[in-house]
């Protein structure tokens, strides 16, 4: 009896994946083609990249050519390779970090919302009072606060994302959670006595998944740019890591004379970015959901 529950659940399944797809614009397919592209090369781009990150030696600021396709940057090294190794270092924070500040923030405001009371009014006024700082200026502030025995390390650079995006997020999920709380789900399940968190994880969460998830999506948009604005102005990755804000920050200098050496890692975030706002665009049409843009 299990296994034919499997084998009919199993086609099931895939086909309402299939349907999922199908209802995704033209847009939101391409973009989604162009995220599996990023996700191969910073599985695979160490593997095949014609040089190392740190390989010196080649003329700096050198023109795009068969040896150097994207040229050299101000130490004479290849940049299609910085740009290419790069990949994985921003997908790997930005995705993590984000990822940890939506369970965190999802866990808290969904919380604060079944709890209500002062409990919830002391957290939003906290969340609220966070997200009333400019976001950069927040993120220096932590980064300041950390000292410099964690300067430019991948876990400030997680922490202070998620310290910037757990209150937008907990404050989002809060918003659910006060027009869930009075379904009749969880007015049983307070009814049997369950736990703050048994209710929040069996009941809340499930029925909040179509929202956290397309605020995963648009927090993670707005990660890669977040995690490159501090590596441009000197608080995230440190020399000689190829990210791609210290990249365009190097050679800035030269955007006139070797101008590949600060497009091509502008392109690359450009495109990143564009590519998972369209995505997530296309998720939360599927939904039926609406995208609130604030960064």
């Amino acid at each position: 009896m299990a296994t034919t529950a499997l084998a009919v659940s199993a086609p099931t399944r895939r086909a309402g994946v299939r349907r999922f797809l199908r209802r995704f614009t033209l847009s939101a397919r391409v973009a989604a083609v162009v995220l599996l592209l990023y996700g191969l090369i910073a599985l695979t781009g160490p593997l095949w990249a014609p040089y190392s990150p740190f390989a010196t030696g080649s003329v700096p600021f050198g023109g795009g050519s068969w040896t150097h396709l994207f040229g050299t940057d101000i130490l004479g090294r290849d940049v299609f390779s910085r740009v290419v190794y790069g990949t994985r270092n921003v997908l790997y924070l930005s995705l993590t970090s984000t990822l940890l500040a939506l369970l965190v923030g999802g866990a808290i405001g969904l919380a604060s919302g079944l709890v209500g009371g002062w409990v919830d009014e002391l957290l939003m006024r906290a969340f609220e009072t966070i997200i009333s700082i400019p976001l950069l200026v927040l993120a220096l502030l932590a980064i300041a606060a950390a000292g410099p025995k964690l300067a430019g390390s991948s876990l400030l650079l997680i922490l202070v994302v998620l310290l910037v995006y757990a209150p937008r997020i907990a404050r989002m999920a809060r918003t659910v959670a006060v027009d869930l709380v009075t379904r009749d789900y969880v007015t049983v399940a307070r009814a049997r006595g369950e736990s703050v968190a048994s209710i929040v994880w069996r009941e809340l969460t499930p029925n909040a998944a179509g929202v956290l998830l397309v605020e995963f999506g648009v927090r993670a948009g707005y990660a890669p740019i977040l995690i490159s604005s501090l590596g441009f102005l000197g608080f995230g990755a440190q020399p000689p890591s190829p990210e791609w804000g210290l990249m365009i920050s190097e050679n800035r200098v030269a955007i006139v004379t070797a101008p590949l050496s600060v497009l091509a890692p502008a392109g690359a975030l450009a495109v990143l970015v564009i590519s998972l706002n369209l995505v997530t665009d296309g998720v939360a049409r599927v939904l039926g959901r609406s995208v609130t843009r604030t960064p």
